[in-house]
């Protein structure tokens, strides 16, 4: 769910839709610039702090740290790019090299997505697991977070493999060109608007709607939670209380990718659908201020660990000690 690789979003803006267009490229220059420096840092420390603390070698954490390697590859591959339009409406380089660049970027865009997304469902059944079925053995057991932590890229890479086929640099006299060529790939009969709107509901809103109904019970099952017996009452209120505080910071998580992400979700069944309800420069603020918030996700998720989780705040003080 990156943009249109048909179109550059950032650098097609009409001349009359800003008064100062030089102004505006500067500042959304600026928030990118931010976005991809507290990406780079926040999501390697994630990734350091649960590598160094045994502690915190949990199921978790774990998928915590998947999620921020997608965010982080997600910054890196993506947001140059998104630099890049701004200022060039074209492709930079041409020939092999460019053409394999055409189809990696937005290929690996998708799969962080796609692996960000997965990783929330996982997080999601480790919590409901822990909560409501607290006396048995965990549903993801550590040994197991490897395979599924494998299966997140097996799979996302798995449902964005056509755009390794249907992407395609085209040369034009004045530009270089990165543009689907679905029909010529995969013939007449196929539909791209089809295959975006089976992934968009199968692998965003679906998983949006089990991650929803999982927290659902969980909220009532720590609602009607009762402690037992007057002796285990100091223990068994911290084993709540930790609970609630991880399963907050997950919670927090989940807000903040749908936050980020809706608005450009939204923007593709618009594009899809309904192309002709938006002006031409209220389409160009809606998809921009659209991919502004998708790519702020990728700098968020560390922030909420950090805010939220103390293990994660002590692992930095020790990181920076």
């Amino acid at each position: 769910m990156s943009e249109n690789a048909n179109t550059t979003i950032n650098g097609t803006q009409p001349s009359s839709c800003s008064s100062n267009p030089t102004a505006e490229k500067i500042g959304i220059t600026i928030a990118y610039s931010l976005f991809f420096l507290v990406s780079l840092a926040g999501n390697t420390v994630i990734g350091i702090i649960v590598t160094k603390t045994k502690t915190m070698r949990k199921p978790i954490n774990f998928f915590i740290v998947n999620m921020a390697m997608s965010d982080l590859l997600f910054s890196i591959i993506l947001i140059p790019c998104d630099i890049r339009t701004l200022y060039i409406d074209s492709w930079l380089i041409g020939g092999p090299l460019g053409q394999a660049l055409c189809k990696l970027v937005f290929f690996l865009g998708e799969v962080s997505f796609s692996v960000s997304i997965q990783s929330l469902v996982l997080i999601a059944v480790d919590r409901f697991g822990a909560v409501v079925y607290p006396l048995r053995s965990p549903l993801i057991s550590s040994k197991l977070c490897s395979f599924f932590i494998l299966a997140t890229w097996i799979v996302a890479m798995a449902i964005y493999s056509p755009y390794l086929v249907a992407l395609k640099l085209v040369e034009y006299p004045e530009q270089l060109d990165c543009r689907f060529q679905w029909n010529e790939a995969f013939g007449e009969n196929s539909s791209i608007k089809n295959y975006y709107t089976s992934v968009i509901v199968v692998f965003c809103f679906i998983p949006l709607l089990l991650i929803a109904s999982l927290y659902i019970i969980i909220f009532q099952k720590l609602k009607s939670q009762k402690i037992p017996g007057e002796q285990s009452i100091s223990a068994g209120q911290q084993r709540q209380q930790r609970e609630r505080n991880v399963l907050k910071m997950a919670i927090a998580i989940v807000l903040g990718f749908t936050v980020c992400w809706l608005p450009i979700a939204i923007y593709w069944f618009v594009s899809l659908f309904a192309s002709n309800i938006l002006s031409q420069c209220g389409d160009y603020y809606f998809s921009t201020v659209a991919i502004l918030m998708a790519r702020a996700n990728c700098a968020m998720n560390p922030c909420i660990c950090f805010i939220f989780s103390s293990n994660y705040r002590e692992g930095l003080q020790t990181l920076f000690k």
